[in-house]
C-alpha cells in the first residue's frame, strides 16, 4: 500500500500585491469601462500582507467594521467606498478609512467587470442559479454586454418562485408583458430605470435588482414583464465567486459579510 499523502495545510500569509495583480488581469479591468466614480482595483492597500479573505456587496462603514471586527485584511466589494466622488475627509469618510487603517484592511472593488464576468460574475451566476442554458449577450453598456439572455418559454409564476430561491429574497413581478415568457434579459443591480434598452434588445422578460416608480407603468406600455428581485441581493453572487476562487488560488480562509438593504 502507498503510503498516505500529507494533508496540504493552508497558507497563513501571502503577499497582497501579486494577488492584485492577478485579479486586475482576471478581471480585466484595463478594458472594461466603468463609472467614474467605481475606481475598480485596491482601493485601500495594507501594510503588503493577507491572512483572511472577506466579501461583501458594499464597502460602507458597516461591512468595514464587521471585517475589522472578524480579523479580515482583503476584502472584496462590488461598489466601493469612492461612489460619491470627491470629499473631505471627515465624517463617514474619515470612520472607514480610519478603521480600515486601523485593522491593516486591504480593500479591492470590482463593479462592472464583476457584474459580466463569465464565471465570475453575477449575472453569469444568478443565470446559472435560475436553471437557464444558452445564453446570449445582453445589454450593452458603456462598450461591453454587462448581462445575459436567453430564449425559454415559462410560465410567470414558475419563474418567479424560481427567481425567489435563487436570490433568497421575495420578488416583485410588474405583469407587462405575455403570460408566458419567450426571451429572458438579465441584469443585476439597478437597471430597472433602462428598460427601453431591455425591450429595444428584443425581450419580452427583464429580470433586475430595482426599479423606480415609473417603471411600472413603462413596462406595461411596452408589454414587458419586469421583474424587480433586489438590487443587494441579485449582487451577492459575485463577491462569493471572487473570494471562493482566491482562497482557493492561495489557501487561505474566506467569509462573507452579510449586510443586507432589503433594497
Amino acid at each position: 500500500m502507498a503510503p498516505a499523502m500529507p494533508k496540504t495545510s493552508p497558507r497563513t500569509e501571502v503577499s497582497l500585491a501579486p494577488v492584485v495583480r492577478h485579479l486586475e488581469t482576471l478581471l480585466n479591468h484595463e478594458n472594461v469601462a466603468d463609472f467614474s466614480n467605481a475606481f475598480n482595483g485596491l482601493q485601500v492597500e495594507n501594510r503588503g500582507a493577507i491572512h483572511k479573505i472577506g466579501a461583501a456587496v458594499d464597502g460602507c462603514e458597516a461591512t468595514l467594521a464587521e471585517a475589522a471586527r472578524r480579523g479580515i485584511d482583503f476584502l472584496l466589494v462590488h461598489h466601493g467606498l469612492l461612489w460619491q466622488g470627491a470629499q473631505k475627509i471627515e465624517g463617514p469618510v474619515y470612520r472607514k478609512l480610519k478603521l480600515a487603517f486601523d485593522a491593516d484592511l486591504a480593500v479591492f472593488s470590482s463593479h462592472l467587470p464583476l457584474d459580466l464576468h463569465p464565471r465570475l460574475g453575477n449575472n453569469a451566476l444568478l443565470f446559472q442559479a435560475l436553471g437557464f442554458r444558452k445564453p446570449e449577450p445582453f445589454f450593452l453598456e458603456k462598450g461591453s454586454h454587462i448581462g445575459l439572455k436567453t430564449k425559454l418559454a415559462l410560465d410567470r409564476e414558475t419563474l418567479a418562485a424560481r427567481l425567489e430561491k435563487a436570490v433568497g429574497a421575495p420578488v416583485k413581478l410588474i405583469p407587462g408583458g405575455p403570460a408566458k415568457t419567450a426571451r429572458i434579459g438579465i441584469v443585476s443591480g439597478g437597471a430597472g430605470g433602462e428598460l427601453f434598452k431591455a425591450a429595444a434588445e428584443g425581450v419580452d422578460t427583464f429580470i433586475t435588482g430595482e426599479a423606480p416608480h415609473w417603471a411600472y407603468p413603462a413596462a406595461e406600455e411596452l408589454g414587458l414583464n419586469l421583474y424587480v428581485a433586489g438590487h443587494y441581493a441579485t449582487e451577492t453572487f459575485g463577491v462569493k465567486a471572487l473570494a471562493a476562487y482566491v482562497s482557493k488560488r492561495y489557501r487561505l480562509p474566506w467569509e462573507f459579510i452579510d449586510h443586507p438593504t432589503g433594497l
